[in-house]
This record gives structure tokens, sequence and C-alpha cells, in this order.
């Protein structure tokens, strides 16, 4: 039996061309069911593990998948180009060899996502890249992000149906950047609940305009009433980096 070599890999994908991530039931597209057929296209037949989930229509620069190769692939760098050159909306920008124990979800230690925005709307050649807000008051919007900062429960900013053990998260860095025509906004964390994302930009961004107030999002925040339940549009929303202690 050939020597099996666990594979760590980094890729960027678009997102517009996926029903999400993770594998589906039906045969709609997803990023795991695209890289899976590739692989087996290559006789790699294992699963591919990914550091989160992304929604239908989120993007990635740099998600990051383990998958475990037979010996014969000792290659890697023909292995990247086999695959990116069987893949359209997704791209492999490095794999690695890792331990065994390597696990791309599991030994994660912070996540930064961004969220990219414009108040004007965006081109026919953004529009699946670039979210759109009418315009806001930028002083009000990083008060509202500055409220997430730090550990909290995060129950009341997630969408239900995704199990997990608890609801609390840590928030290590947020803050808003003008970029030229582009709003951008970051989130570093140490996980982050489904959509949480995009339902705390939307509620932020409610703020910035006027239609909630600080003390609400305080109190949704703190699990007391919940003011806000829609969510940013995805097409701005980045997995942008995952950080590991080792790897």
């Amino acid at each position: 039996m050939a020597d099996i070599q666990r594979i760590k890999a980094i890729i960027a994908y678009d997102g517009s061309a996926y029903h999400g991530f993770q594998r589906q039931t039906t045969d709609l597209p997803t990023v795991t069911s695209d890289i899976e057929e590739a692989l087996h296209s290559l006789h790699i037949y294992n699963n591919i593990v990914g550091s989160g989930r992304t929604d239908a229509g989120v993007h990635a620069t740099g998600q990051v998948i383990h998958f475990d190769i037979p010996g014969y692939w000792s290659d890697l760098k023909r292995l990247t180009s086999c695959l990116n050159s069987k893949l359209t909306h997704i791209h492999f920008k490095h794999i690695t060899p890792v331990d065994s124990a390597f696990h791309a979800r599991f030994w994660a230690k912070k996540r930064l996502y961004r969220y990219l925005f414009k108040t004007v709307k965006p081109s026919v050649f953004e529009q699946k890249y670039v979210s759109y807000y009418p315009p806001f008051n930028p002083h009000i919007l990083t008060k509202a992000l500055e409220c997430f900062r730090g550990r909290h429960d995060f129950a009341m900013f997630r969408k239900t149906g995704s199990p997990t053990n608890t609801t609390i998260r840590k928030i290590y860095k947020v803050h808003y950047r003008k970029r030229g025509a582009y709003h951008v906004i970051y989130f570093e964390a140490n996980g982050f609940l489904r959509a949480q994302v995009r339902m705390m930009v939307e509620a932020a961004m409610l703020c910035a305009q006027s239609s909630l107030t600080l003390k609400q999002l305080r109190e949704q925040l703190q699990g007391e009433v919940k003011h806000s339940t829609h969510l940013a549009p995805s097409e701005g929303l980045y997995l942008a980096k995952v950080i590991y202690e080792t790897a």
C-alpha cells in the first residue's frame, strides 16, 4: 500500500458560482464537490476538510483545506498545476505537506473576514464581488463595530441550523477603512457562527444609517432583544485568512 501524505492547501474561490462551501445532499454545485471531483479525476479519493464553511455567494481569498494523498503524488507543484487546470472558479494558491494529525478546522486559531462594499451601485463587472449600501455615517459605523470587540455570546447574531457547542466567540480585531471608492470592514476572531459576520455588518450599517441605535445594538449583543434579523448581502464577504499556531 502506498504511503499517505496529509496536505494543507490555501485556496481562493468565486463564491458566486456555488451554493456554499459544504457538499449538499442535492446536485447543486459547491466548493467541496468541485474540488473532490477534480481530486477524483487524479485518483485521489479522500474527502477534503475546510477550516470552516462559507454560505452561498460568499468568496474566499485564503480558505484552508486539508486532504490525504497517495505517496505517488510526491510532486506537489505538479499536483497544484493539475488541480488548477481542472477548476474554473477555484484556485489552489499553495499546497504543502503537514503532519498527519493536522486538521484544517480544529487547529485553526484565528479567522479573518473582509467585507467590501460601495456607496454607489457596483458596475455589472463588480456586482457579484462588491456589495452596495447607501451613504452612511462612518463615525457611527466605527462605534457600532467597536461594540463587537471582545468576548461575547453571539446567540442573537447567527442563523440557526448549524449545530455548535457554544455561541460564545472572541473578536480580537474589528475595524473599518475606506480605500478609494471602496469601503472595507475587517473582523478577526477565534471563530464565527453561521452568518454571524453578515448579521454584524448589517446591524452596524443600520446604526450608521440611523435605522438602529447603539443602545439597541448593545441590547441585542447582550441577548436582551433581537432588533435586527437581516443579513448583509453575501457578495461583499470574503474569508481572507486562517491563522494557525503551527502547520
